[in-house]
Order: structure tokens, then sequence, then C-alpha cells
């Protein structure tokens, strides 16, 4: 996800997503607050069980970027494939 977002390499992605990923990490870039996070839409939300402290937003049916959100930063970012 890192090497997508500060260099394009986009090759462990699903590549009819890669806009929407690259959209999503724009928006995750800019969150300086909770009140960012709810504004990112109606697919964000918290995780729950082992996952419970991330946040997950949906890309498409089967792919989510998930992150953690701590001291005002966006931390972990991640993609979940429900494949």
């Amino acid at each position: 996800m890192l090497a997508f977002y500060r260099d394009g390499n986009g090759a462990k992605l699903p590549a009819a997503y890669l806009r929407k990923i690259n959209r999503v990490l724009d928006q995750l870039d800019s969150v300086t607050c909770m009140e960012d996070i709810l504004q990112l839409g109606s697919g964000v939300h918290k995780l729950t069980g082992d996952l419970g402290e991330f946040w997950s937003i949906k890309v498409s049916p089967n792919f989510r970027v998930i992150f953690r959100f701590e001291d005002g930063d966006v931390h972990d970012v991640d993609h979940l494939d429900y494949h």
C-alpha cells in the first residue's frame, strides 16, 4: 500500500480500483481529527474483534483500505481482500 502511494507501484493491488485507492489514500493523508474520518463517507466504519483498533474504508465489494488513527494521525494503512 505504501509503495503505491509513494511510488505509484500498484502491482499488488487490484488494477481496476487503483484510482479509487489513490483517492482514499489522498483523503487519509489529510485526516487530522476524528471528524475528518467521519467525513470520509458512508463506506467508513470502525472494525471489531482482532482488528478493533482499525477503521475500514470500502473500495469495492471485496476490497477495503484499513488504518489506525492515533494522536491526530493515520497509521498502519493496509488493505484487506475478502476473496
